[in-house]
Parts: structure tokens; C-alpha cells; sequence
């Protein structure tokens, strides 16, 4: 298992350097030169062309691509993404407690949406074909075939307007979860739990189903066997999900005023600040690396013919 993790892990050194030089070419590949942001962000009234170049110089705008790119990939190791074009402050300064929030936001949805797609999904594999199976079915592809955003304001307007029951925005107590916890876990386990069911209804066709049977094993014990095979299966979904959730909370992020990265992106992206937007991508781009390391990994460890073939 320790080579196999080595070499998994070594695999994907080359991937992290391939995401980290696309996302350093985004902001040579804006239409505004980023001197010219930054002037603009610091709102001088008449730019012009020696203001452009002494601000390049200040930034190092002025040296040769590779060598930016150098400077630039060693220090985000150090977790140095440079410094807001809008604020002057550090990046991190800024990314670090709005990353922060939405992890915890990613992290609750996660559980959430593990939980209950692992139990719609036994549930509509056991009852295969009946009333409740087709029911579940039914209702979540209506709930996930609503735009986030629009669910998110129907919940706001009966829970929190009509009933005044829960917060209609920000990160204040327990309480502000449940609306944008409830909004991402309806828009992921509908499609998650289909998963499950399949994967279910998958092994309930083994072969060591009928044996089981035959053998006079209780069928609390079968539906036990076919879980956990049917959960190696389900383990690669869940892991990249995760990040899928990190990346796609920017909707649900501006709906309820999370402060988070989704609500940091979206000011970014209004104000052209590149370097936020760089570590942005790039925190992405190695979430989605880094949990799809891992989920190979569990699975090695589920099943060892995994570690044989590479």
C-alpha cells in the first residue's frame, strides 16, 4: 500500500504544475493589461502610459513570463499569492477566512449529502420498481431540476420571511446552515443517490448473493455485503464530490451573503482582481487533485487488485 501511495502520489505533481501554469496564463490572457487594473482599482483619475510603467516595474510585470511564473509558483508554496489589487492587503489575508467559511460550508453539505444519497439509495435499490422507489425518484429529479438559486429564494421566502423562522443571510449561529446546507444537499444527493441505487441493484445480481442465499445467510446480513461492495463503488463519487460542492457554492454563497470564497470570487471578478482570482482557481484546481489522490486511494485500500495493477 506504501508504494502504491507513493506512486499516486507522484503522479500528480506533474498535473498540480500543468493547473498552476494555466491559471498564472489567465492573467496574461485578460484584455486589460494588469497595470492598468491596478491603476483603475486604486481609482487614479488620468492614467497614463509612464504611470503603466512604473507600476509594472513595481510589480514585476516588466521581467520575462518564465521567470514571473517561477517567482510566482515558489511563492504560493509559501501560501504568498501576492497582494489584493483592490485593497493592497495579502491575498491570504483575504482568501484565508473566506476559505475558511466555505469549507465549513462544503464540509456540512458533504456529510449531508453522503448521508442521505447512501440512504435513498439502499432504499430505492431495496424497493426496486414500487411505489416509494418511483416517488423518490420522481421528486428528486423535480428538486434538482430547479436552479439553486431559485430554490434558495422559495426557502428564504417561506422559511424566513413567512415564518420568520431561520436567518435570511450570513454566518451568525447553527441556524444559518440549515438553508444553504438544505439547498446544496437537494441539488447534489438527487443526483448521487441514483448512484448508490445502481450500484445496488448491481451487486443484488452477483452471483455471491445467490450463494449467500442458498447458504441459508439472514438477509440483514446479505444486504450488509452488498453496502459495503456497493459503497466501494460509490466512494470515487462522494470524493470528487466534495470539491464539485467547494467549487459550485458560489451561486449559493451570493444567495444567502456567505462569506466565503464563492462571494469573495464574484467581487473579484467585478473589481479585476487577478491575484485573488489566481489563488482562487488554483486552491480548485488542487482540491480537485488532491481528493481524486485520495479517492484512488481508498479504493486501493477497498479493493488490493487496484495496488497489483499499478
Amino acid at each position: 500500500m506504501g508504494r502504491y501511495m507513493m506512486k499516486r502520489l507522484f503522479l500528480s505533481i506533474p498535473l498540480l504544475l500543468i493547473i498552476s501554469f494555466v491559471t498564472f496564463i489567465l492573467l496574461n490572457l485578460s484584455p486589460m493589461d494588469p497595470a492598468e487594473a491596478v491603476l483603475h482599482a486604486r481609482d487614479i483619475p488620468q492614467i497614463t502610459d509612464e504611470l503603466i510603467a512604473q507600476t509594472k516595474s513595481e510589480l514585476g510585470l516588466d521581467r520575462s513570463f518564465m521567470i514571473r511564473y517561477f517567482h510566482w509558483l515558489t511563492a504560493c508554496l509559501r501560501l504568498d499569492f501576492g497582494h489584493s489589487y483592490t485593497t493592497g492587503k495579502p491575498v491570504w489575508s483575504l482568501l484565508g477566512p473566506a476559505f475558511l467559511n466555505t469549507l465549513k460550508l462544503t464540509f456540512v453539505s458533504s456529510i449531508a449529502i453522503i448521508l442521505l444519497s447512501i440512504l435513498l439509495g439502499i432504499v430505492c435499490a431495496l424497493q426496486e420498481g414500487k411505489w416509494l422507489d418511483k416517488s423518490i425518484r420522481g421528486i428528486a429529479f423535480f428538486l434538482t431540476a430547479m436552479p439553486p438559486y431559485w430554490l434558495g429564494a422559495l426557502l428564504i421566502w417561506y422559511f424566513s420571511v413567512k415564518l420568520d423562522l431561520l436567518p435570511t443571510s450570513g454566518m451568525h449561529a447553527y441556524q444559518s446552515y440549515i438553508l444553504p446546507v438544505s439547498v446544496i444537499s437537494i441539488s447534489y444527493a438527487g443526483i448521487y443517490f441514483r448512484n448508490v441505487r445502481s450500484a445496488m441493484l448491481s451487486n443484488l445480481n452477483e452471483d455471491y448473493v445467490l450463494y449467500g442465499r442458498a447458504c441459508g445467510l439472514s438477509e440483514r446480513k446479505i444486504i450488509k455485503h452488498i453496502v459495503r461492495n456497493s459503497l466501494q463503488v460509490a466512494v470515487s463519487i462522494f470524493c470528487m464530490a466534495i470539491p464539485a460542492i467547494l467549487g459550485g457554492t458560489v451561486v449559493i454563497e451570493n444567495v444567502f451573503a456567505w462569506p466565503g470564497l464563492g462571494s469573495l470570487s464574484v467581487k473579484s471578478i467585478m473589481g479585476r482582481d487577478f491575484p485573488i482570482l489566481q489563488a482562487y482557481v488554483l486552491i480548485l484546481g488542487v482540491a480537485f487533485v488532491g481528493f481524486n489522490t485520495i479517492s484512488d486511494l481508498i479504493n486501493a485500500a477497498l479493493n488490493p487488485k487496484l495496488r497489483k495493477d499499478m
